[in-house]
């Protein structure tokens, strides 16, 4: 799959980006190579292939420090909500912004 012109305008317009024609055109071929490449990955036999959970496992055993899950704070909700100036249900009340 390859980007055009068209498309990289496209992009751009959609990111709000005003790209020169020179930038537009570099832009386009630095995506399009990216694209090979995604195709390139997408077209590999990974059939029987282990998935990593980290890219040197490969060739050395990876120990992963993982932590335990745990409480380490205590519940302040009602010392939190003493200075709100207003609060409902421990939900701060704010101003409507956006009508």
């Amino acid at each position: 799959m390859s980007l055009d012109s068209g498309q990289i305008a496209k992009i751009a317009a959609l990111s709000r980006l005003k790209l020169a024609p020179e930038q537009a055109q570099a832009l386009e071929q630095q995506l399009n190579n990216i694209m090979q490449l995604a195709d390139r990955l997408s077209s590999e036999n990974t059939e029987g292939v282990e998935p990593l959970s980290h890219p040197l496992a490969l060739i050395q055993p990876v120990a992963l420090r993982l932590r335990e899950d745990a409480v380490t704070e205590a519940d302040n909700r009602t010392a939190n909500m003493v200075n709100a100036p207003a609060a409902e249900k421990s939900l701060f009340l704010v101003p409507k912004v956006i009508e």
